[in-house]
């Protein structure tokens, strides 16, 4: 029984269970590969172990991580055999997450004394941005929260539409002018409806495209200065939405963003349905940002805050 299990519902670590199930049993299959005909954890074990690690999206420079410390664990207790390695794995990993990405988000709460709170939402194209910013909206109304939309992804006339269907679904107010209208001019007026309405959460969505990362960088740094404008602090957070299931892609497109701004948390969608969940744990480790929230399916509660004790658990499990 895991010592961190009071802070999901049993319905949410199911749901978790269920949505991790494919990258499980991915990996499991090829770690039972990796040791087959072994009794002990050698060298050949461990080489076997690290490519499985890699081919699991978790990262070269995570894998090596995790590789020290088991060949530490090896070299300190002599002996070890084949049949503790999941045990250990587990605590390692769960090991190596805890020292990183301190504080942990266990609800959909926000910061006292930050009203409004605004949200900036950033990502390219696809990763699932306008969806888990229609389930943020969800989550935070659910908790008692008024919350305001705000369509400054003005690029695609289907973005904003996208985000409408998403606000009518939810029942909350969106902010939107026309395709091709100046995203900070977007997020001027809809902070200054959320202060008119006293709105306690802003959530704006931002054009996706990283074709040019200059004109990207000019236009976040723009959105940002003219919210300042309305709120001194605005944006309190900058969420880079990922797709968990494009694996190292996913690596790639974290590391273009954090260039063009300064991202303050992540978001890691799509983890259902694909083997490539051990980008989790490579994005978690390497970037100094922590992850908060994972996407594990389709419906409106399956936006999960992400807790890394919870994650290991069922991943594990």
């Amino acid at each position: 029984m895991s010592l961190f299990k009071n802070i999901f519902s049993s319905n949410k670590k199911e749901t978790l269970d269920k949505g991790l199930e494919k990258t499980k049993t991915t990996f499991f299959n090829k770690l039972s590969k990796a040791v087959a005909g072994k009794s002990k954890v050698d060298d050949d074990v461990l080489d076997n172990l690290e490519e499985v690690l890699v081919s699991s999206d978790v990262g070269v420079n995570t894998t090596l991580k995790i590789i020290e410390r088991i060949e530490a664990r090896v070299a300190r207790d002599k002996y070890m055999g084949t049949e503790e390695l999941n045990g250990i794995l587990r605590e390692e990993i769960a090991a190596l997450l805890s020292e990183t990405n301190s504080g942990e988000a266990v609800d959909f709460s926000i910061p006292k004394g930050k009203k409004p709170f605004v949200v900036m939402v950033v990502g390219v194209n696809g990763v699932g941005k306008t969806t888990t910013i229609g389930k943020l909206a969800y989550h935070f109304k659910k908790q008692g929260y008024k919350v305001v939309l705000g369509a400054a992804d003005t690029f695609r006339a289907a973005a904003i539409d996208q985000l409408q269907v998403w606000a009518d679904r939810v029942d909350v107010p969106i902010i939107k002018q026309q395709m091709g209208s100046d995203p900070a001019s977007v997020a001027f007026d809809t902070l200054s409806s959320a202060i008119t309405q006293e709105a306690d959460v802003v959530i704006i969505d931002t054009a996706g495209r990283l074709h040019n990362k200059v004109n990207l960088m000019n236009e976040l740094t723009k959105v940002k200065r003219v919210m300042q404008k309305v709120v001194a602090d605005a944006p309190h957070e900058v969420l880079l939405v990922l797709d968990g299931s494009t694996g190292q892609n996913a690596f790639e497109q974290a590391k273009e963003f954090t260039k063009a701004t300064e991202v303050t948390s992540l978001a890691v969608t799509k983890l259902d349905g694909t083997a490539k969940g051990g980008v989790v744990i490579g994005i978690s480790d390497q970037f100094q940002i922590p992850v908060k929230y994972i996407g594990v399916g389709e419906g409106l509660e399956d936006l999960q805050v992400f807790n890394k004790y919870e994650f290991v658990d069922s991943f594990f499990s």
